[in-house]
């Protein structure tokens, strides 16, 4: 094999190695730049020993062959565990298929080597950050519990009427379900209490609040609390 050959073949292996590494030294990952150029590198030189340094009457995809489960070896080297979580795999996973890479230079197969680089930068530089927000969207629909408002509100008799209506609107549907409003005058000669249970499917502490708060603005209103079943309360007065 000529030196030139061999060089170039080596040299695309490790500028893809590069390539690849880059986007792992730009997340700050445990394998970055020279370890998976390196690695391919390593397979290339591998594959090309292969191939012309053996009995050509032999099995030539021996050492190949080996390099698939040498670089499983490294990888589990990068793989953590941590309680419950688990971090390396994707890197893991990108050495593996950066000793593909430099395999292919290694063979000159050097359309597929490209390909196959820019399939693995592009994986890991999109899919990480889309399955970051997948992530994030199953933790809010985990996170969504269905709550039980009260709102109450203590007023002066004379705008009784007009607060009935207005707490009564309060909570927007559908996605608040109003159950019922109690009345109590029992709370002294010109007062009246106002009690509105609310049930929802995912709580919403904030929308809450910004009701309360515009409640407490209305006319003859003396105090606002809200609370959840079975929760403290929290007051809004004035």
């Amino acid at each position: 094999m000529l030196a030139v050959d061999l060089l170039t073949r080596v040299g695309l292996a490790t500028v893809l190695g590069v390539a690849i590494g880059f986007e792992r030294q730009w997340r700050s990952r445990l394998a970055g730049l020279q370890t998976m150029a390196l690695v391919s590198m390593g397979s290339a030189l591998f594959l090309i020993l292969s191939a012309y340094s053996f009995d050509q009457t032999g099995d030539r995809l021996r050492v190949a062959a080996q390099i698939v489960s040498g670089v499983g070896f490294l990888g589990a080297g990068v793989i953590m565990k941590q309680g419950l979580s688990v971090t390396g795999l994707n890197t893991a996973a990108t050495l593996w298929a950066t000793a593909a890479v430099g395999a292919l230079a290694g063979a000159w197969m050097w359309r597929e080597a490209l390909a196959g680089a820019a399939i693995v930068v592009a994986g890991n530089w999109f899919l990480q950050p889309l399955g970051a927000r997948m992530d994030r969207a199953q933790s809010a629909r985990r996170e969504a519990t269905p709550a039980e408002y009260v709102l109450e509100v203590v007023c002066g008799r004379s705008v009784e009427d007009d607060l009935r209506v207005r707490v009564s609107e309060a909570l927007p549907s559908p996605a608040f379900h109003l159950r019922g409003i109690h009345l109590d005058r029992a709370q002294g000669p010109d007062s009246v209490r106002l009690q509105a249970e609310y049930l929802t499917a995912a709580r919403d502490d904030d929308g809450v609040v910004a009701t309360v708060r515009a409640l407490s603005l209305q006319p003859g209103v003396t105090s606002v609390r809200w609370s959840i079943a079975h929760e403290g309360a929290a007051d809004w007065a004035r």
